[in-house]
């Protein structure tokens, strides 16, 4: 017998797998090591343990904030993607899982803007989404006191970023260049 969150996370493998035989969920690597990401996305949950309310943007297939949704039911996840055909599978994930999921299709800066102005995050999570020195500081506005930012990157150190610092880097289980580097608002 199985528990809860380890069938969702077989079902999430099952949809992600099912879905990307006629759409673009994941890309080839993620297809062929699916279990390894998923792995690597509750490694990351247990380093991070989430809490309150979570952004994840540039979400794409769901990795890593669908397994962090699923081992973390208690935290309210918002997940941005601009991609129509992500987005409904997201969507659709999160229906099917039952997630404490709210999906947003759009680019960052237009979820922003509709986003309730009160909206505030305890964490932000991000993989290998652009320049995170051009998009972190539009959020720490967004931010809880004490929120953090984490960065699943290949690299161990995080760009010199104005108003953050650098907390700690955790290697990932996936392989020699997959770190977890958070960051935090700095002190004044």
């Amino acid at each position: 017998m199985t528990d809860r969150p380890t069938e969702l996370l077989n079902q999430y493998r099952d949809l992600v797998l099912h879905w990307s035989r006629r759409v673009n969920i994941v890309g080839p690597e993620a297809r062929e090591n699916i279990e390894a990401h998923i792995k690597e996305a509750v490694q990351a949950s247990a380093i991070l343990k989430p809490s309150g309310t979570v952004l994840d943007f540039g979400s794409g297939g769901g990795l890593p904030a669908i397994p962090m949704a699923i081992v973390s039911p208690e935290v309210e996840f918002h997940l941005v993607e601009a991609d129509q055909k992500k987005w409904a599978f997201l969507k659709h994930v999160a229906r099917e899982c039952q997630l404490n999921c709210r999906i947003w299709g759009d680019r960052l800066t237009r979820a922003l803007a509709v986003m309730p102005p009160t909206l505030r995050f305890d964490l932000v999570t991000s993989r290998a989404v652009g320049r995170p020195e051009e998009w972190v500081p539009e959020l720490l506005g967004r931010m809880q006191e004490g929120g953090r930012i984490a960065l699943f990157q290949a690299d161990p150190t995080s760009p010199e970023i104005k108003g953050v610092e650098q907390i700690r880097s955790s290697r990932l289980s996936r392989g020699d260049s997959n770190y977890l580097v958070e960051l935090r608002r700095a002190s004044e």
